[in-house]
């Protein structure tokens, strides 16, 4: 069981999220994490024991207000609405149109908005201050609105959770219990025995940090916005299935034997023939152990399939996209960063680009100093401006919509 979560407090820090910070030094002391540094708190608590820290961001604002995220709620966002009312849980998914929402003067009820740091700079700043881990686990940064008494109910996740406060209190109970079991009657994931073991309420700028399968209960205290960083954890069959369907979509899966299709000359006529013949069985068992892959498949699929933008993400090219020399032009003067949306990864031989490989003999500093970063400042810019190749790129890129023009946003 983990041992009780520590409570630590800090000093002044920044009072709003603006431009796009760099996550904190592995080395360094940072307010977020309670003055613990990056790797202490990646030692001692990460996937092993929660952690409360008081104003973990002191005077924060929501990234995104109230009426904005109802609007996001109606659009492209992958929201959810969930109510007790009259201690009856139910759940809607969005999009929800302007008068779907009960009213905010109501009480006991929750609007969940997925992926909110895909469509807002601000809650896109938010989320890099957790790049200290990395950006393959990091998932998402979902927003909740929630009047008095709302909640989602006793849950657990199967991941690491963040949970930040940026407008109003909630109180939050956890438990490391055994029992996970659900409630089958419901519509959405509640524990059919809760047993808390702590409680605390949170104001804004203070933080709750949840390793996997602790349950939780936060309920709001009066009109409230939790922000929730989230991080991937697929699980074993899914790796499997999408690695498997990877090698197939490559052809690295063809068998490596004389022959590339089954054969069978000593089959012999039979008196059952819905049954399956026991040499089938065999044969293919041959060819499918002559299927091999190695760590340069795995690094590769790796990338591709943690770089690949969600479904329903959308790049929005520019509506009069400067021909190269005006691109140069203005990229000189401002700088040049990642769109939001954009996901950009690498390792020692290739870069990964929303989900496209593209390998490099030597790869460049600056590919790997633009995917830490985010950014390439002006001065930065000027330095690569004599490589008509690499001008030539980024200028793809921004017509492609997945750079923008300008060293923040």
């Amino acid at each position: 069981m983990p041992k009780r979560p520590q409570a630590h407090t800090t000093g002044p820090g920044l009072s709003q999220i603006s431009v796009p910070p760099q996550p904190p030094a592995p080395d360094i002391p940072t307010a977020l994490l309670g003055n613990l540094t990056p790797a202490q708190f990646m030692r001692q608590y990460w996937q092993k024991k929660p952690l409360l820290v008081r104003q973990a961001i002191p005077g924060v604002t929501p990234p995104v207000s109230r009426d904005a995220l109802f609007e996001m709620a109606g659009e492209d966002a992958e929201a959810r609405l969930v109510t007790h009312f009259r201690h009856k849980w139910q759940m809607q998914q969005g999009p929800f149109a302007a008068g779907d929402l009960p009213s905010v003067r109501q009480r006991a009820w929750t609007l969940l908005v997925q992926g909110v740091d895909l469509h807002n700079d601000c809650a896109r700043a938010l989320l890099e201050r957790f790049r200290f881990v990395p950006d393959v686990r990091l998932d998402d940064l979902m927003m909740s609105y929630a009047t008095d008494g709302g909640g989602v109910g006793a849950h657990f996740d199967s991941y690491d959770v963040f949970l930040l406060q940026v407008h109003g209190k909630r109180r939050w109970r956890i438990g490391a219990q055994r029992d996970l079991s659900l409630r089958a009657d419901l519509p959405l994931k509640v524990l059919q025995h809760f047993e808390p073991d702590e409680e605390w309420l949170l104001e804004p700028g203070d933080m709750l940090y949840l390793p996997p399968h602790i349950a939780h209960d936060g309920v709001a205290e009066g009109e409230c916005m939790t922000c929730s960083i989230g991080f991937r954890a697929p699980s074993a069959d899914e790796l499997t299935t999408q690695f498997l369907y990877y090698l197939a979509e490559r052809g690295e899966l063809s068998a490596r034997s004389s022959a590339a299709r089954y054969r069978d000359p000593q089959q012999t006529a039979v008196q059952h023939p819905a049954q399956l013949p026991d040499a089938l069985v065999e044969r293919v068992e041959a060819i499918l152990a002559k299927a091999t892959w190695n760590s340069r498949h795995v690094a590769s699929f790796l990338g591709t399939h943690f770089s690949e933008p969600k479904p329903h993400v959308v790049f929005e090219p520019p509506q009069r996209p400067l021909d190269e020399m005006r691109f140069i032009r203005r990229a000189l003067i401002s700088g040049l960063r990642l769109d939001r949306k954009t996901l950009l990864l690498y390792d020692n031989r290739s870069y990964f680009l929303n989900g496209e490989e593209n390998r490099v003999s030597g790869l460049k500093k600056w590919l790997p100093e633009l995917a830490d970063k985010r950014y390439l400042t002006a001065a930065r810019f000027l330095t690569l401006s004599s490589d008509s190749s690499v001008t030539a790129l980024l200028h793809e890129w921004y017509c492609a919509g997945w750079i923008q023009i300008g060293a923040h946003a």
